[in-house]
């Protein structure tokens, strides 16, 4: 099975070992996957901020570096669901409609790819301790990614998988919200952290890097022992 990666900047310019370990699974099973140099941003910053001639110009190069047939694999919800959910809007009514038709049914979230297209969910991953999940409000209110990340993480040998408190609630990233509204944002990346940490994870675990960054600020900040992990580094691990 043929698979382009879509690295979003967030992973490409802050986490890039995410995007490796993405490449170490999915050729683990069985892919042949090309990453495509010429990609950068999807436009969502632009749109979000209010731009939206900006992101045109940005999502219509977008639009040819993936321009394929074959399937498209990102470790982002956020990313995937802007793509899906806003690309049809942003290119109504113009030439690209058939373009961002064939891009919206090939673009896979990485643990939506794993469970459903290639019906995976144990990659023989290894790590010990315990891990809790936050749903990301871009794949879960986007995606409707929920079940997915749990059933790969619940087959990884020597992780139990407990669930926090209000696991569905943002954790106050949100792009320029964060930046916007810092004490609302900080206030809500708090309340996560301890419903984690009072779960008796050891790991917070998630599909998308901004919402962890975010919330490991705080951990670092007020020295919890509570680590972050993208999904993506913990099915990579113990092989």
């Amino acid at each position: 099975m043929n698979v382009h990666l879509f690295i979003p900047c967030f992973v490409d310019q802050l986490f890039p070992e995410t995007a490796f370990n993405m490449v170490k699974v999915l050729e683990k099973l069985g892919c042949n996957v090309s990453y495509n140099t010429e990609q950068t941003c999807c436009g969502q910053p632009a749109f979000n901020a209010g731009y939206q001639d900006e992101c045109r110009s940005v999502a219509t190069k977008f639009l040819k570096d993936f321009h394929t047939y074959d399937y498209i694999v990102a470790p982002s919800g956020s990313c995937t669901g802007f793509v899906r959910n806003y690309y049809g809007k942003l290119f109504d009514n113009s030439a690209a409609h058939n373009d961002v038709k064939l891009l919206r049914k090939n673009l896979y979230e990485f643990t939506e790819f794993l469970v459903d297209v290639l019906r995976v969910t144990d990659v023989g991953a290894t790590l010990e301790g315990v891990g809790t999940y936050h749903d990301a409000c871009g794949a879960l209110r986007e995606c409707g990614i929920k079940a997915g990340p749990r059933q790969l993480l619940e087959k990884v040998k020597g992780l139990e998988l407990r669930e926090m408190n209000d696991s569905e609630v943002c954790c106050g990233f949100g792009g320029t919200f964060a930046v916007k509204y810092k004490p609302i944002s900080l206030g809500m990346g708090e309340q996560k952290v301890h419903n984690a940490s009072d779960s008796g994870a050891d790991y917070l675990i998630s599909t998308d890097l901004s919402c962890l960054m975010h919330l490991d600020g705080y951990i670092r900040k007020h020295g919890q022992s509570i680590k972050i992990m993208h999904i993506a580094d913990v099915l990579a691990s113990g092989w």
